[in-house]
């Protein structure tokens, strides 16, 4: 069976039993695909990493819902009311 691996680097579930944060330190900040028995069970990720593919996300939602508003309804509002 063919898997695309979404990483530059790979390490098994034994290395990443053995030494978790070698495996994160070697990765230079980068998500490293952890295979299982040659197939990707998961991806470890690091933190920055992680933030900014949840900020990314939670942009791509507010742009769907901004979208879904485009066309109103629209409430008149005159700056002096504020």
């Amino acid at each position: 069976m063919v898997q695309q691996i979404f990483a530059d680097m790979t390490a098994s579930i034994t290395d990443l039993k053995k030494s978790p944060m070698n495996i994160v330190e070697a990765a230079d900040g980068e998500a490293v695909a952890i295979l299982n028995h040659n197939v990707p069970a998961f991806y470890c990720v690091p933190a920055d990493m992680y933030k900014r593919m949840v900020e990314l996300i939670e942009d791509a939602e507010l742009n769907t819902l901004a979208d879904a508003r485009e066309d109103g309804p629209f409430v008149e509002v005159d700056l002096s009311d504020l």
